[in-house]
């Protein structure tokens, strides 16, 4: 087993119980990888990365961590996902995710671009657009 450090958009791995550093990146590749929001029943979303998207919403579902934000928040609806082949992409779409209001979640959930990109636009008064 190989234990991978992800840092400031770029990732080690390092070589532990017999895989070298190679073989454990082949193996990181190999997986596809999930970001996905949930909609608890509190009407709150949660957001999340796995590389198996039926086990984690299990996991969810089952409360297997009682803990957890979603554990309280059950039944939960699996309301929204993307598969990536590469960890990195993945993990920088989640933490993006993270920081988004609930309009452009639900704009994005409901397949609305052309409202997540209004909703993206800067509005502050000292942004280049509204100086004179």
């Amino acid at each position: 087993m190989s234990k991978v450090i992800f840092k400031e958009g770029c990732f080690k791995v390092i070589s532990v119980v017999g895989l070298s550093a190679v073989e454990a990146l082949k193996i990181l590749i190999m997986y596809l990888y999930y970001v996905y929001i949930l909609k608890c029943s509190d009407k709150s979303y949660y957001t999340g990365i796995t590389n198996n998207l039926e086990k984690r919403f299990n996991q969810h579902q089952f409360g297997f961590k009682k803990n957890s934000y979603t554990y309280k928040r059950r039944p939960l609806i699996l309301v929204f996902h993307q598969e990536f082949n590469d960890a990195l992409q993945a993990i920088y779409f989640e933490k993006k995710i993270k920081g988004w209001t609930r309009l452009k979640k639900q704009a994005l959930i409901n397949g609305d671009f052309d409202m997540l990109q209004i909703l993206s636009e800067c509005r502050n008064a000292t942004h280049y657009k509204y100086k004179s």
